[in-house]
């Protein structure tokens, strides 16, 4: 078993510079076959290393889609396995990681890594096992126009904050439904657990142990303090995933959204929304609840992992290809897209939101080898509360005996 913890703050520092490189593709004719989320960083990094080295491989194909967590592990079990890399962010890494399916990077970064910096190294029980490349977390979105319109003053900084700006916007005749969410069942419902659990000081499991921990005060106060927002949600919102939220918000149909750092630049944008929206459009640090001071909102980076069932010279070559795109060049032209952690950043309106979460102290996801079973019980057994079938105690006592069931069966609890 794994390191249970890893803490990531120091993927978030350190972002200014700037580096030259000059492309290495590795050994010549080899396989290059990536697996990756769709989404613009992704497309920006794994697009570098196809210009910057198809023409030296043999086989250079890219496969970015949604829920690629779904089907990766299934894809780097064959021998070969299906591709050469799959890009992942903290959770996805566990998930490979438990079952053997990524290799130690060590020797790639000395022979290939001069433009990466020792916070980009994501080393678990002393071996490198992922090059990150972005920093992410969840925080708050505003409209400043519909705010003073409905006579709120200033952005909100807390979950009470929110729910009374959202109850004089709907008072006002503004808008009936001025907070977005992504509470699509399944995930999404348990991410969104995630952050105000941990912002309420909860544990996930009991000390030292893959004992559940989910059923407790601060469990009971985080689903109150999410119930608390969703009356003011649209009625759909055990629907609305990440592309679902940034359509309302950039077609004017939200006030206050919680969604995620790599959406804000897409939402700054002038494409598919308006400048009525974009110029009254801020980026603050995620809510605080209950009381608290910490940022409801988990800390994320995504990064390349190199399969282990590949020949060894395909992961090579795969490493070199990727890395090659990790440089101040691909900044010039797609600083604007993540937050990225790549020498020659320059933090813009877009990153506002990741830094001031993280500077407030948000906790990272937590990298356990089991959090992928915990979560996958938060996302299916948490909807019952939502929909007002269930209390909260019941829906959580609901989701430890599943995560039980799931955790025994996976050899972690007897």
């Amino acid at each position: 078993m794994f390191l249970k913890k890893i803490v990531l703050s120091g993927a978030f520092a350190g972002l200014m510079g700037s580096a030259a490189f000059a492309a290495d593709c590795g050994p010549s004719g080899k396989s290059v076959r990536i697996l990756g989320s769709d989404f613009p960083a992704i497309q920006a990094v794994s697009g570098a290393a196809e210009a910057n080295c198809a023409g030296s491989a043999g086989e250079f194909t890219i496969n970015l889609r949604d829920n690629t967590r779904d089907m990766m592990n299934q894809a780097l079990t064959p021998n070969p396995a299906e591709y050469t890399s799959v890009i992942v962010a903290n959770s996805t890494l566990t998930q490979l990681m438990n079952d053997d399916l990524v290799r130690p990077l060590d020797d790639y970064v000395a022979k290939y890594g001069q433009n990466l910096k020792p916070t980009q190294l994501i080393t678990i029980n002393g071996k490198v096992m992922a090059v990150a490349f972005m920093a992410n977390s969840q925080h708050l979105f505003s409209r400043t126009d519909i705010l003073e319109k409905a006579g709120v003053d200033g952005v909100p900084s807390s979950v009470e904050d929110m729910v009374a700006a959202a109850e004089k916007i709907r008072a006002a005749g503004v808008m009936e439904y001025p907070i977005v969410m992504n509470m699509k069942v399944g995930w999404n419902v348990g991410e969104v657990f995630n952050l105000f659990f941990l912002a309420n000081g909860g544990e996930m499991f009991k000390q030292g142990s893959a004992e559940p921990n989910v059923n407790s005060p601060e469990g009971v106060a985080a689903l109150n303090s999410i119930k608390s927002l969703l009356e003011y949600t649209h009625p759909d919102h055990l629907s609305h995933a990440s592309n679902e939220t940034q359509a309302l918000w950039e077609s004017g149909q939200a006030a206050m959204a919680i969604m995620w750092g790599s959406r804000g630049a897409a939402v700054l944008d002038a494409e598919g929304s308006t400048e009525e929206v974009t110029s009254n459009t801020v980026l603050s640090a995620a809510p605080t609840a209950g009381g608290g001071s910490v940022p409801a909102a988990t800390l994320w980076w995504d990064g390349i992992t190199i399969a282990k069932n590949i020949p060894d010279e395909d992961a090579e070559a795969t490493f070199a290809a990727l890395v090659s795109g990790l440089t101040s060049d691909l900044m010039e032209e797609h600083n604007d897209k993540a937050i990225w952690l790549i020498d020659g950043f320059k933090p813009g309106p877009a990153a506002a939101g990741v830094a001031q979460s993280a500077a407030g102290g948000a906790k990272p996801y937590p990298m356990i080898p089991y959090i992928n079973l915990m979560h996958n019980a938060l996302g299916s057994e948490l909807v019952d509360f939502y929909k007002g079938d269930e209390s909260a105690e019941d829906a959580l006592a609901d989701v430890e005996a599943a995560y039980r069931t799931s955790a025994k069966e996976a050899g972690f609890l007897q």
